[in-house]
């Protein structure tokens, strides 16, 4: 199934993807103050875009959606595909996404606090309780644990063991 793009969004990724090696950079003439923020917004909303430090990228289903290869994208297998699951049925998040960032978060000894993952992803609050539970738990079968000390914010982290 191809991602529909509207001509702006088009213009947008294309123009990222000749000039800017993927770097959302520039914008039409009339998408201007809110309005661009709207079109950001709406691009990764959809995936289509991310953001790397203070920087929109296109993600890879951007330019799947522009039919394009990615940047940097290789079509034989390189000795770097050591890492991959043995399984081909493994779950596994994609590098970059909103779910990735959770996860390194997550990791850290001292967990991470829903303030912290809410900033990160941009999400409201049962939203990152919900991809905790659901996406995080059930699906990948991580082992999540939740800490709280008198007088601090609730924390969460992964462990290795089941709580």
């Amino acid at each position: 199934m191809t991602t529909q793009l509207t001509a702006t969004q088009q213009a947008i990724l294309a123009h990222a993807h000749q000039h800017t090696a993927g770097k959302i950079e520039w914008f039409p003439e009339n998408i201007k103050g809110g309005a661009r923020q709207k079109v950001l917004d709406g691009l990764f909303n959809r995936a289509l875009i991310t953001k790397s430090a203070s920087n929109w990228l296109i993600a890879a289903e951007g330019y799947d959606a522009l039919g394009v290869p990615r940047k940097g994208a290789v079509n034989a297998p390189t000795a770097d595909t050591t890492d991959a699951p043995a399984n081909p049925t493994t779950p596994r998040t994609r590098e970059n996404s909103k779910q990735a960032q959770m996860i390194e978060l997550l990791k850290r000894p001292d967990g991470a606090t829903l303030n912290q993952l809410v900033e990160v992803t941009g999400w409201q609050a049962h939203t990152v309780r919900g991809a905790m539970a659901g996406a995080l738990k059930k699906k990948l079968g991580l082992n999540i644990a939740s800490d709280k000390t008198d007088g601090q914010e609730r924390k969460y982290r992964i462990t290795t063991t089941t709580v």
